[in-house]
């Protein structure tokens, strides 16, 4: 595939490819070509391995454990992944939680669960229902209603949750 690549970013194909071929489990891979389910200990494996490259987190900032990618490098990096047969992320905690926290958490809740996130100590979901909604989002009524007191912003949450 010629994609007009510059030398850099051919450069850097070239080591991802090389990484892949020296670390990426050929069972996992076979598994992924084949389409067949992963189980945990395969995703865990995956995600340490990437981990302890710093390429788990492609899209987190370098202050966060993040490789400090741009959109090219992330491209080519999934790209040769796929190609490869190298498994999807598990996107919760790496994609729907880190990002979220690396932008309006705290210093302490930043400092807790970003790191157990890339080290998989901690593994996240997500779902959503309440009483009556079942997975119909449209009919979900939870509200949260902003306010401010003396300790300043805050939100009221209204509403019950009944699984994940």
């Amino acid at each position: 595939m010629d994609l007009n690549f510059t030398p850099e970013e051919q450069a850097f194909r070239a080591e991802v490819q090389a990484f892949l071929q020296e670390k990426l489990p050929a069972r996992i891979a076979n598994k992924v070509k084949a389409g067949q389910r992963l189980t945990k200990e395969d995703q865990e494996e995956w995600h340490a391995i990437l981990n302890a490259r710093g390429w788990l987190a492609n899209h987190w900032p370098v202050q966060y454990g993040g490789p400090g990618w741009g959109a090219v490098q992330k491209f080519i990096f999934d790209n040769e992944c796929a190609l490869a047969g190298g498994p999807r992320i598990v996107p919760f905690g790496l994609n729907m939680l880190g990002p979220v926290l690396i932008k309006y958490g705290n210093a302490a809740q930043k400092a807790h669960w970003l790191p157990r996130i890339l080290s998989g100590a901690d593994w996240w979901c997500q779902g959503y229902s309440e009483p009556g909604s079942g997975s119909d989002l449209a009919s979900v009524k939870t509200t949260a209603l902003r306010g401010v007191d003396a300790e300043g912003d805050h939100y009221i949450v209204n509403g019950q949750k009944t699984w994940t």
